[in-house]
């Protein structure tokens, strides 16, 4: 391969609306997103697969695009009712349509409203176009260049008596362009209006690849075939050297660089830089080095900082979309007010701060020529206005309220109106070892206690601000305190021996004995800090300013479910905690123990508990006897055991009721023939009665 001079447009590669788009993609994908295009993302087949094997897949109609999944709409943009079809459809979808299309989008659709007809230059069949004349409401007509326009014209004649409106595509050619434009004028056309709507990128990329043609012996035009602006470059390449259009290295011709000492390459809005730079090192490997060192700086211009940075304009907010507000400056650069630009506060979005058609003062931050983009900043504008207020503030002691940024060394920050102001860790809270993060992303309230004018800081203090509230709260609080109010109140600390709460600026102590019913061995197994609890005032003492909580709740008191559901009487299980040489605690109920006196043990004499329990032992007994105010209960297992053995008795004689009832029958039927025996000693004619009395006798036996 033969060796020659390579020179790369600087304009070359992705424009600001597509390298949008794919970054969009892209970081959907990132977050796990099932995406999806409404059509191929951009004009590259080659970025188009890459996004593919990612994950990307194309849609070709709203309704392919299944539940959960997210659309992204490309910078073409698309007509008006594909996006009332994706509304009423439900489709999450983001709006990647490039600012400048949205320009014309807006341009067109006020035009028409209007009722003038709408001349499009551009090519009818290509997406912007189609999303272009989705937005008229009435006529629109389409020119691909000066024939098809004077074709329009002669098609057309009631024109001359109506109003136009004349817009191009954005990747349309700027010398058609001009053909066309001074064709109309030639033509007579006093009503129309011209919107030169050719991206300013478009229009600077082929002033550059015609510049670069003219001193070169070959045109590398790199990009997909599809593409309207690769295209383009071709065809205003074409009249001043070779010129070739490719996809990818692999389609240069193995000869391309025969005779050929100068070489110039460019690329469309939707060329990867990836592609452009295989371009380049297949075609030479001898600049290899300088490649990789100067690759990156040759595709992406960098911001020219113009003489119009850091002014101030007025700009009219027309669009919010994926996290950015598009301004009208009233200049040919779009401004672009990203969300970090408009505010400090973590909490809010675009449009919670900004709304279309809002006039705001911005500053310019950055501009792109190239681009046409400029970068715009409503938080710089802003600051004038906040330092007035934080004047004002520190002479007046009035309190502000701000959004807590970060925690850093030493304190935190608040932005107040996009101003930053610093609290030291000894100002920030009334609890010395206070948790700062907590604070993070919350609306708060400070006052300005020192401003430092040369070094441009402000300090603010949160802690005097929150112990003025407390006191007015103390003093509110004591004023109308009584025994058995009821609060909502958060647990601020633990100790071994209960919980402190605060119920409205004052702090109050459960005693671990009222955190429940049960026995617990610390608070902390019922209750943490930060917690909401229901307590109740039990005891106050207003001259040493303490208060005494209630919180277990007296629905589950043990002694009053003892009452209502165990009369005297009743059998009770529990298990053995505690044994004494005088009887046996036996748990029967939560915080509960009944004693068995050692006599009511067992029903015979013992030495000792021991003898008959140990701890741990499950045992039934008869509760014998409760005194509610003493806490005491009684129980007795040797009651039980006479019971159940009365019953066993019982049961017993219940067995055999035939036997019992045959004894009867036989004990009435054995009286006649004793009183018998008697009478036969006296008088013979008793053997008679004997004789009918036996069988008797006998069937009762029996």
């Amino acid at each position: 391969m033969q060796a020659a001079e390579l020179k790369l447009a600087k304009s070359a590669g992705f424009c600001f609306g597509v390298n949008r788009a794919v970054e969009i993609v892209l970081d959907l994908l990132k977050k796990g997103e099932a995406v999806y295009t409404l059509g191929p993302i951009i004009h590259n087949p080659q970025m188009v697969e890459d996004l593919r094997r990612r994950g990307a897949e194309i849609a070709e109609d709203p309704e392919d695009v299944p539940k959960g999944a997210v659309l992204v709409i490309r910078s073409h943009g698309v007509p008006e009712s594909v996006i009332e079809r994706l509304e009423a459809l439900g489709v999450r979808y983001i709006d990647a349509t490039c600012p400048f299309v949205s320009k014309i989008h807006r341009i067109v659709k006020i035009a028409s409203t209007n009722g003038e007809t709408v001349l499009i230059a551009g090519d009818k069949t290509h997406p912007e176009v189609l999303g272009i004349r989705g937005h008229c409401k009435g006529s629109s007509l389409v020119f691909k260049d000066e024939d098809d326009l004077q074709e329009i014209f002669d098609s057309n004649p009631q024109f001359f008596n109506e109003k136009l409106t004349i817009v191009a595509q954005t990747t349309y050619s700027t010398k058609i362009w001009q053909n066309c434009y001074e064709k109309i004028i030639e033509k007579g056309f006093s009503n129309a209006t011209f919107f030169d709507t050719i991206c300013n990128a478009t229009a600077e990329r082929q002033r550059e690849a015609v510049n670069l043609s003219q001193s070169s012996d070959l045109m590398i035009i790199i990009g997909g075939r599809s593409s309207s602006n690769t295209a383009k470059l071709r065809d205003v390449c074409a009249p001043y050297c070779k010129t070739c259009l490719i996809e990818t290295a692999l389609e240069l011709p193995q000869d391309i660089l025969n005779g050929v000492k100068k070489v110039g390459i460019t690329a469309g809005a939707s060329t990867p830089a990836g592609i452009i730079k295989e371009v380049l090192t297949t075609m030479s490997e001898n600049i290899n080095k300088e490649l990789d060192e100067n690759f990156e700086e040759l595709l992406e211009e960098s911001f020219k900082n113009a003489n119009t940075n850091g002014k101030v304009v007025l700009g009219t907010v027309e669009r919010i979309a994926s996290g950015e507000a598009y301004v009208d400056v009233g200049r040919k650069q779009f401004g672009i007010i990203r969300l970090s630009d408009l505010t400090d506060d973590p909490n809010l979005s675009v449009e919670d701060v900004v709304k279309v058609g809002d006039k705001i003062d911005l500053v310019i931050l950055k501009t792109n020529d190239q681009d046409g983009i400029m970068y715009l900043s409503k938080k710089l504008a802003d600051i004038p206005k906040a330092w007035a207020s934080v004047r004002s503030a520190l002479e007046t002691d009035d309190v502000l309220e701000g959004i807590v940024t970060k925690v850093v060394k030493g304190g935190l920050t608040i932005s107040f109106n996009n101003l930053r102001v610093f609290v030291p860790r000894s100002m920030a809270s009334i609890e010395r070892d206070a948790d700062l993060e907590a604070l993070v992303k919350k609306t708060v309230k400070f006052k300005i206690k020192e401003i430092n004018d040369e070094k441009r800081s402000i300090i603010g203090s949160i802690r005097e601000v929150l112990s003025i509230e407390r006191k007015e709260k103390e003093e509110k609080f004591w004023s109308q305190a009584e025994v058995g109010q009821a609060y909502a109140g958060i647990v601020k600390s633990l100790t071994s021996y209960g919980a402190f709460v605060d119920i409205g600026g004052v702090d109050g102590m459960i005693h671990i004995s009222e955190l429940s019913w049960e026995r617990i061995k610390t608070p902390s197994e019922i209750v943490k800090v930060g917690d909401v609890v229901n307590v109740y005032i039990k005891n106050l003492d207003l001259e040493k300013k303490k208060i005494s909580l209630g919180y277990k709740d007296p629905d589950a008191n043990p002694w009053g479910k003892l009452e209502k559901e165990f009369p005297i009487g009743s059998v009770v299980e529990g298990k053995v905690v505690n044994l004494a040489p005088f009887g046996a605690f036996v748990n029967i109920l939560p915080s509960i123990d009944g004693l068995v006196h050692i006599s009511q043990i067992a029903d015979k004499h013992i030495e000792k508990p021991q003898d008959i329990l140990k701890v741990g032992q499950i045992v039934r007994a008869i509760l014998t006897d409760v005194n509610l105010e003493k806490r005491r209960v009684s129980l007795s297992i040797r009651e039980l055991l006479k019971q159940e053995s009365d019953e066993s008795d019982a049961e017993a004689l219940a067995e055999v009721p035939e036997l019992v009832e045959a004894e009867e029958l036989a004990i009435e039927a054995s009286a006649p023939i004793v009183a018998e025996e008697a009478v036969v000693e006296a008088e013979a004619p008793a053997e008679e009665v004997a004789v009918e009395a036996a069988p008797a006798a006998e069937e009762a036996a029996e």
